[in-house]
């Protein structure tokens, strides 16, 4: 078959292609200077001048509803928010990897190579309207992640971590590959309109489809930490550099969960016997939450602490796609899922940034004796932390309080009441842990004198982050309201 291809084509795609150039030029110029590595500074503008240029396509095409290169990609309103989403993290990466000792090394210029690339395969994940696309760009994402785990100056954990995390990322990539193909064989096509078409009827009378859907459910689980396939987050998390963690906590989840509602789209469980797996996934959003509030209770570790959070959060976001996926008042749940992820990313990114700071060398894992009496020394610092500590919990008048509550009204509308109570219990419960460090930080003094050192880029995006929760929050309703506009055409 004969591809007919058009310059809207590679207009649409221009971010990936945008960023994929600008990866490049880093590397060139250390080759050229006899692989030398140049300004940490000039490196990272290269980066940044990367991520403009695909913005300033992602703006030029925002509110198209289109397809490209024979409808294997879609541009609408998820892919438009997620990818806004994916740019700003990987800013945001690339500032914090200058600033912080396990990234800022001889290697940084492969550490923005592959950080790009990760961002272009989060996009193509992000636009694939066909299986065997999301298959690609999971791939390409996963492995840029693999290498800047592993090529962390930081010696103790972060081998452990990568090869961890390939070893079980490739185990859920080849569970979901193989639901692909039983999805293909079923039903002929791996064109995700098509599936809609033939998915409602298929689900509930081929045990192959079902099949492969479910195996295609249980991977994509992987990728967001849904229990049972969450317990290589916290070790994960943990060995990775700070910056790399944020990126996977965000990035990766803000693509993954995009993918994951442009199946709910599909509304394949709208079939009578597709409820079984409908309550499955409430179970399974119900033990996310339980899992990571309870393992975040335990940890005294900031990083893991946040890891299982991560999980927790993770749960309330499947709550969201579930009133997305089984038809009524879907709209709700699908611009629910869009603006949490958005909510999340802030404030995730924003305190992975304070643990970021704090780090004085590689092997350095923050813990709460860490930050004891840091209101005192770095008042700012320790105000931003705690503006986005409260937002994770949901305490009002911050955007994590009105990202969970747009969240559970949609659970309630849809009738999962015991759901939304349950997200309601978890939140409760994740109060304690995330004043733990408030506490530690205002009302404790500090055990020794560990400065933290000057690095006011990484300062700013953290006090921003604090800025933009509290911001949002206030103005959530018009804002949420643009969500629901740019989602409805997908619904």
């Amino acid at each position: 078959m004969q591809l007919s291809l058009g310059w809207i084509d590679f207009l649409l795609i221009g971010p990936a292609l945008s960023l994929f150039a600008f990866s490049i030029v880093p590397l060139a110029v250390k080759v050229l200077r006899g692989n030398v590595e140049q300004n940490s500074f000039a490196t990272l503008c290269y980066g940044y001048m990367g991520i403009i240029s695909a913005a300033g396509f992602l703006i030029a095409t925002a509110g198209l509803k289109q397809t490209a290169f024979e409808n294997a990609l879609v541009f609408d309103g998820i892919s438009s928010i997620a990818g806004i989403i994916v740019l700003l993290m990987t800013t945001i990466t690339l500032t914090y990897a200058r600033d912080n000792y396990s990234t800022n090394t001889r290697q940084f210029s492969e550490f923005v190579f592959l950080t790009l690339n990760c961002a272009v395969g989060m996009l193509t994940f992000i636009w694939s309207n066909d299986l065997i696309i999301t298959f690609v760009g999971l791939e390409l994402m996963s492995l840029c992640l693999y290498v800047l785990i592993a090529m962390s100056s930081e010696d103790k954990f972060s081998k452990e971590a990568a090869f961890k995390y390939f070893v079980l990322g490739s185990f859920a990539s080849a569970i979901m590959l193989y639901g692909i193909s039983f999805i293909y064989g079923s039903a002929g096509s791996t064109f995700l309109p098509d599936l809609k078409n033939v998915g409602a009827s298929l689900i509930s009378t081929n045990r192959l489809f079902l099949m492969g859907f479910v195996m295609l459910v249980v991977g994509t689980c992987f990728k967001i930490s849904i229990f049972p396939f969450h317990a290589w987050a916290p070790d994960v998390y943990q060995g990775s550099p700070t910056p790399v963690t944020g990126f996977m906590a965000t990035g990766v989840k803000a693509a993954t969960l995009a993918f994951f509602l442009r199946i709910m789209a599909s509304q394949t469980l709208l079939a009578e016997r597709a409820w079984p797996i409908v309550d499955v996934l409430q179970w399974l959003a119900a033990l996310t939450i339980l899992v990571g509030n309870v393992g975040a209770v335990r940890q005294t570790s900031l990083k893991r602490m946040l890891a299982y959070s991560s999980v927790a959060h993770s749960g309330y976001l499947m709550i969201g796609l579930i009133a997305a996926g089984v038809g009524g008042e879907n709209l709700v749940g699908a611009s629910g899922v869009m603006f949490y992820i958005f909510a999340y990313a802030l404030m995730t990114m924003g305190a992975f940034g304070v643990l970021s700071l704090l780090e004085t060398h590689e092997d350095h894992d923050v813990t709460f004796d860490d930050i004891r009496g840091l209101a005192s020394d770095r008042p700012i610092v320790a105000l931003a932390m705690t503006v986005l500590l409260l937002s994770l919990g949901g305490v009002p008048p911050t955007i994590g309080f009105f990202g969970k509550f747009f969240l559970f009204s949609a659970a309630v509308k849809q009738g999962f009441w015991w759901l939304a109570l349950w997200g309601v219990i978890g939140s409760v419960i994740s109060v304690y842990y995330y004043l733990r460090p408030v506490v530690a930080m205002y009302m404790q003094e500090s055990v020794a004198d560990q400065p933290m050192m000057d690095r006011p880029m990484s300062q700013f995006v953290v006090v921003l982050m604090a800025v933009l929760v509290v911001g949002f929050g206030i103005f959530s309703e018009p804002f949420f309201q643009m969500f629901i506009q740019s989602v409805a055409p997908v619904f």
